[in-house]
């Protein structure tokens, strides 16, 4: 016996050589299919399917047979009830309605003949994709071999004239490429390569001949379709005086949409979907509504996922509810479009999910009523409905519905007597409508939030029994009955589940089925409340829990049940599991205590915590200010204090402190961090400012944008880098591939970042009209760079008469030869996206980095070689380079947004 998943993957594998084997433009040997259904299937047929360049649904007499053995075919990846109700759904609307769907340039280039079979597939069931296409990868590769240096603004490429004639001879020819394997495959498309979208200007003297489109023309669209051709788009306008312009093809495809207003707009991708940047997984469903502010607060969300989630929520917002976005790999487009699961990511606006845990919280306890008959048969369900929710008055329950109840849940918790504690999942309506917009999916989720442990039961020729048996991490076949659960990991409780089970399974629940006949719903009136284990009332009471209704049982599902002698429980262990409540999603203050503050580093921190709307600082430690009062703090009034390792041992211990911050010298704060450890080892968050655990494995090196920003926010100790350290590190990481040898640093330093305590180093009148090199061999700095990017450096720091801000500039070579403008791009892909690091062209300068909270990477020079490149850094030591990376770590640590609390430009 295999899991669900598996059985899924060896299906779509079938069906994706099926599919190839439909489209060749021969007949197809059997030998040529691997799986034995399908060539039954394409024998059944009679006739090579999807044959011939000039093939007509129209004048096809054998159509209604292709439909029906690709029916089959797509069978093999979902239920016959899920294909059969998506395929109603795309053929309820017209024909341009029914998807749009984007297709990458890389796509065209690596994938063509799977693009293609996934296409011809969906039309040998008499649906007619829109396809708008891009060639960014091909265009690139194009430039570079005439000359041409791309350039771009704000990630939009910036089209001249020549840029504009080579872009519109390559469209062409990746049309036609796409629709010659199309005709190949005996499908007929039509290229539309002008025509459908006017544009203006987007703006001509910053970026030329580049379009913002403001109309789309559906004609040409229509005529293709009417003609049983797929319509096969190029991303190009035009404006009102005929000029051809450039568009990006994912704006076409959206603009295309808001015209069409189609059920499904798919972007096909490599990937094959988003990924939770947590856990490596895919993302297998956004819903919009109830997700999208807090996913847009989740660390990874950034760079091109977070463009990505807005543009589609912007696109949906415009269209109907019904509309949905899928980004999905072209090979599982058939199993993405036709079943429950899906294959790769499903965005839609959904519906937000509400919960009830009492009657009297209903307005309309009628309109509940409906929802719950309308699944019912026999002229008595009304009375059962009755007496179900009559029975609901008498022990504890969590309702679970969408705006309009297209989905409705009934949990019942685990009584607090019960011997296993499993909450029941006692009701569970969804309508046609709401299987196809994916609210069970959404309803189910927030279910599973809730309750951790949850067991429920489902007839086994139930059609929507596959979507149960993905939920489910394990199940029990019994007398036409499937029990499921999920979050029993115990062998016991499955033990004791199993043995209920089989001891009557009639009996186990004792709860609020709405079977048809009113003398159960009596029994489950008066039976409320029986938990596993508990004794029954009657040795022939029938069972009494139900999870779906009767108005979507049409067929068997054909999924495989567990015999009771080969019960096998499936539970998913995630290696690198979610952050769960605590990351990301904190809105409780965190208590700060900070251990240090006298110097310029702990002020700064001090002033950033001032400002943060969820951190509460309520202890600042320093033996030379103990008994003053703290300036600069306006939520409460603090008073220095002189901490000893005892006291912070004690309020370790009393949970009086979430976050401890040392911002200590060098060689200092491990008495201090030894008493937190004693007193509270896991319960707190320490950042260390010092370098006294930078090369300590057992604690977090807290550099965002260079370290797994989930490794920071699981992370209790975290070791914040050094200023020289974090510049240095940014200006060299994007090149760390390409070194043959040592990169040299020259680093200099305003006087701030010499301390507090007097010294030549910040001794202003001595460092007027001079610069002091120090630690030329062997800084702290030096060894901090080469140990976290891997590679040996040769760093020599000096002082300047500047209060704060470091300028680097770093010597770097290259065991290739590179331009400068490819070692610029590394830079711009490497930290795109990333808000407190900038990429400028010219060298940055000092005094423009000074009070600000970033770095700024520029210069760029290479020399004639081509073999040493030249990068210039520069950070605000006091800020990024402490007490602004220091609070970075505290937010992800902490559960907060990464940048809370620090003001952004």
């Amino acid at each position: 016996m295999f899991s669900l998943r598996t059985a899924v993957r060896r299906t779509s594998t079938a069906t994706r050589q099926s599919t190839r084997a439909l489209s060749a433009p021969h007949t197809v040997s059997s030998a040529r299919l691997s799986s034995p259904y399908a060539r039954h299937a394409l024998r059944a047929s009679a006739v090579p399917l999807l044959q011939g360049r000039h093939y007509s649904r129209a004048a096809e007499p054998h159509f209604s047979s292709t439909r029906s053995t690709v029916v089959q075919l797509l069978s093999n990846i979902g239920s016959k009830r899920e294909v059969q109700q998506y395929l109603s759904h795309f053929t309820s609307v017209s024909s341009q309605q029914f998807a749009v769907i984007k297709v990458g340039g890389a796509i065209i280039t690596e994938h063509l003949e799977t693009l293609s079979s996934a296409l011809a597939f969906l039309n040998g069931v008499g649906l007619y994709p829109i396809v708008v296409h891009g060639a960014g990868p091909q265009l690139n590769r194009m430039l570079e071999d005439a000359g041409v240096e791309p350039e771009f603004e704000d990630g939009i490429r910036v089209t001249d004239g020549k840029t504009l004639a080579l872009a519109r001879k390559l469209f062409l020819e990746e049309n036609l490429k796409l629709i010659e394997e199309l005709e190949r495959m005996g499908v007929r498309a039509r290229p539309v390569t002008a025509g459908v979208f006017s544009a203006d200007y987007l703006d001509k003297q910053k970026y030329n001949l580049v379009g913002k489109i403001n109309g789309v023309n559906k004609k040409p669209i229509e005529s293709a379709i009417s003609a049983g051709c797929l319509p096969i788009l190029t991303s190009m306008a035009e404006t009102p005086d005929g000029q051809v312009l450039n568009v990006n093809a994912d704006v076409a495809a959206g603009e295309l949409a808001r015209a069409l207003q189609p059920l499904k707009i798919v972007y096909l991708a490599e990937k094959g979907g988003l990924f939770n940047g947590d856990t490596g997984e895919k993302i297998s469903a956004i819903n919009l509504d109830e997700e999208y502010d807090h996913l847009m607060q989740q660390w990874w969300v950034r760079h091109g996922t977070r463009l990505k989630i807005k543009e589609m929520k912007d696109l949906l917002d415009d269209l109907p509810r019904t509309s949905s976005v899928a980004i999905i790999h072209p090979a599982d487009l058939q199993k993405e479009l036709f079943t429950d699961s899906g294959a790769g990511t499903l965005i839609r606006r959904g519906n937000k999910v509400h919960t009830k845990t009492s009657l009297a919280e209903f307005e309309d306890l009628e309109k509940l009523k409906e929802v719950l008959v309308r699944d019912r048969e026999g002229l008595d369900a009304r009375a059962t409905v009755d007496r179900y929710v009559e029975g609901l008055k008498e022990r504890d329950f969590k309702v679970y519905y969408d705006e309009p109840m297209e989905a409705l849940a009934v949990v019942l918790p685990p009584q607090k007597d019960a011997t296993t504690p499993l909450a029941h999942l006692a009701t569970f309506t969804i309508t046609k409508s709401g299987w196809l917009t994916n609210v069970a999916d959404n309803v189910f989720a927030s279910i599973k939030k809730d309750f951790p442990k949850l067991v429920w039961t489902v007839k086994e020729d139930d059609e929507n029994l596959t979507w149960f048996f993905d939920k489910a991490d394990g199940s029990l076949s019994r007398d036409g009955e499937v029990l499921f659960w999920y979050g029993i990991e115990n062998g016991e409780e499955v033990k004791q589940l199993v043995q209920e089970f089989n001891k009557d399974g009639r009996q186990m629940f004792g709860d609020l089925n709405l079977e048809s006949r009113l003398h159960r719903a009596a029994q489950a009136a008066t039976n409320i409340g029986k938990g596993v284990g508990a004794s029954a009332a009657s040795t022939e009471q029938k069972r009494t829990f139900s999870s779906t209704g009767n108005a979507l049982r049409a067929a068997r599902s054909g999924r495989p049940t567990v015999p009771v002698q080969a019960v096998r429980t499936f539970v998913t262990t995630n290696p690198n599991p979610p952050l769960g409540e605590k990351n990301m999603s904190n809105t409780q203050p965190s208590k700060v205590a900070l251990i240090g503050a006298r110097g310029y580093t702990g002020q700064a921190l001090i002033s950033l915590i001032n400002a943060h709307p969820h951190l509460d600082l309520r202890h600042v430690s320093s033996r030379e200010l103990a008994g003053k009062q703290l300036q600069g703090y306006d939520k409460r009034e603090i008073i220095y204090e002189n901490l000893s390792p005892e006291d912070v041992k004690r309020m370790s211990e009393n949970g009086d402190v979430d976050c401890w911050v040392m911002a200590l010298p060098n060689g200092v704060c491990k008495p201090f961090v030894d008493a937190v450890d004693q007193g509270s080892p896991k319960g707190n968050v320490i950042v260390d400012l010092s370098a006294d655990y930078r090369f300590d494995g057992n604690w977090t090196y807290g550099l965002p944008e260079l370290v797994n920003r989930s490794t920071i926010a699981k992370a209790t100790r975290i070791s914040n880098p050094g200023c020289y350290a974090t510049a240095a590190q940014i200006g060299i990481a994007p090149l760390v591939p390409f070194l043959s040898g040592q990169p040299t640093i020259f680093g200099v330093s305003g006087y701030s970042g010499a301390g507090t305590k007097p010294s030549p180093k910040n001794d202003v009148e001595f460092l007027t009209n001079n610069i002091i090199p120090y630690s030329l061999t062997g800084h702290i700095h030096e060894k901090e760079i080469g140990y976290q990017l891997g590679a040996s450096v040769a760093f020599v720091p000096h002082v300047a008469v500047w209060f704060q801000g470091i300028h680097h500039t770093i010597s770097i070579p290259l065991k290739e030869k590179m331009s400068s403008r490819e070692v610029r791009n590394l830079f711009h892909e490497r930290y795109a996206g990333e808000k407190l690091v900038k990429i400028v062209g010219e060298p940055p300068l000092v005094k423009d980095i000074a009070g600000r909270h970033g770095v700024e990477v520029g210069g760029f020079a290479v020399d004639a070689t081509g073999t040493r490149a030249v990068i210039c850094a520069t950070i605000d030591n006091l800020l990024k380079g402490a007490a602004t990376q220091c609070l970075q770590n505290m937010n992800l640590a902490l559960g907060y947004g990464e940048y809370e609390g620090i003001p952004l430009e």
